[in-house]
């Protein structure tokens, strides 16, 4: 199902929640909500199920306004950070909770609900598990179950908001492969919300970046990540460093000295400089380079970085150095930019 966000907002008292949020969203994309905590991500998502009414804008599901359409009508599979299952109930019995409950002229007999209970226990791998109770699973378990249930009711997009928040690293690295290939399978058209870039970056086919309120940008992992729009992007999608230069369209000075830096982006005057720490090269000080010193140095899984505080400061840049290098803290350096991007400070 295609999904249409046509200039929403919402707000929660005085608060602008939602600000003219419009974004396509395309038959059987795996899309992330990506942003910060308030960024607007959750709401969004409550608006598409319906869950939240917008104070502006339409919703519209394969090009019909749905705006004004109810949860049970838009058919949405829901899946919450928490589970949200039904702790008296065993695990067949939560996975058909919604199609039991449907009104007696479109509920299916026992008989098919069985045998789709069954196949949803096969999908999500949870074979023979069906008797117990979520108690006696552990945190990725319950989550797939509770993605069974949103699937058992043959939605028309699901939706999941921070799915594997409340999980522990390795278990949510697990059931990002997982919810991958089980998609694949699928092909529902799903949006999740999530804070974390790796998932995000992982898992969708586009991020949509949005912060208070507003979308930043839309693309996919390598175009939010290699080409980011704006400064906030940028400094939230991957590791960033940021220093202040003055821009005269052409070169880049810090504290008065041009220095040596290859980088996108055009503007003139007060700007800010960009750069992930492996487009970062420390050297001998020297002119034209960044004067810095090492202020701190620690083991990645990778390899070594080094903490640098940059001309008078206050900026601290991160850069990735050889584990052999013969560098220590309190060392004198120079810093070269070999890949970094400018937005207007």
């Amino acid at each position: 199902m295609q999904i249409r966000i046509a200039d929403v907002a919402k707000d929660f008292g005085r608060t602008g929640a939602l600000r003219g949020v419009s974004l396509d969203i395309r038959d059987g994309e795996l899309i992330a909500l990506l942003g910060p905590s308030g960024s607007g991500k959750t709401t969004l998502l409550r608006v598409i199920a319906g869950l939240e009414i917008p104070k502006t804008g339409k919703i519209y599901f394969d090009g019909e306004d749905a705006t004004g359409m109810s949860v049970q009508r838009r058919r949405i599979g829901f899946v919450f950070q928490n589970y949200a299952l039904f702790k008296h109930m065993s695990v067949a019995d939560n996975i058909a909770y919604g199609l039991t409950v449907l009104p007696r002229a479109e509920r299916p007999p026992r008989s098919v609900i069985r045998q789709c209970v069954q196949e949803l226990l096969d999908l999500v791998q949870l074979s023979g598990f069906g008797g117990r109770y979520p108690r006696q699973l552990s945190g990725g378990q319950q989550q797939r179950v509770a993605l069974a249930r949103a699937l058992a009711v043959k939605p028309r997009v699901l939706l999941l908001d921070e799915p594997f928040g409340a999980l522990d690293a390795r278990v949510r690295k697990d059931l990002r492969r997982w919810l991958r290939e089980l998609h694949g399978r699928t092909g529902h058209t799903t949006v999740f919300v999530t804070h974390d870039q790796e998932e995000a970056l992982e898992l969708a086919n586009r991020v949509a970046i949005l912060n208070e309120g507003r979308l930043e940008q839309v693309g996919t992992p390598d175009e939010v990540y290699d080409n980011p729009a704006s400064a906030f992007v940028m400094s939230f999608v991957g590791e960033t460093s940021s220093i202040p230069v003055e821009s005269d369209g052409s070169g880049l000075m810090h504290e008065g000295r041009r220095i040596e830096a290859t980088f996108s982006g055009s503007c003139t005057g007060p700007a800010r400089l960009f750069a992930r720490p492996k487009d970062l090269e420390i050297g001998a000080a020297a002119e034209g380079r960044l004067p810095g010193r090492v202020v701190n140095l620690h083991r990645t899984a990778t390899g070594r970085r080094a903490r640098i505080l940059v001309g008078s400061g206050p900026a601290l840049v991160e850069s990735e150095v050889d584990v052999a290098a013969a560098l220590a803290v309190g060392d004198a350096v120079g810093v070269i930019v070999r890949r970094g991007r400018v937005f207007p400070a």
